[in-house]
């Protein structure tokens, strides 16, 4: 499975259109081949920070989702709208059942 773990500042101004555009991302992702689950979050600590959490099954289909004109399109959109540098980390995991 693929994590990916990203993150968006908004600044104050375009705080709305930055979560109006992050969810309709997140909703659309949720229908692609190979998603497990796609979600956005405000951080607690910064509430102009959005925070995204996915899972996928695999390279491939994240390599796929990356492909998509509309996932590029957000990602553009979202630069122009924030207070700064977003962030994005992939991490290649495996799930463990019990310790």
């Amino acid at each position: 499975m693929i994590v990916v773990t990203g993150s968006v500042t908004a600044r104050p101004e375009t705080l709305d259109e930055v979560r109006r555009l992050s969810l309709e991302h997140v909703h659309r992702s949720r229908t692609e081949p190979g998603c497990i689950s796609h979600a956005v979050h405000v951080d607690c600590e910064d509430p102009l920070k959005l925070v995204f959490f996915e899972q996928w099954a695999d390279r491939a289909a994240l390599l796929a989702h990356f492909a998509v004109p509309a996932s590029r399109d957000f990602v553009r959109a979202l630069h122009a709208l924030a207070a700064g540098p977003t962030t994005i980390d992939i991490y290649d995991a495996t799930k463990v059942e019990k310790l």
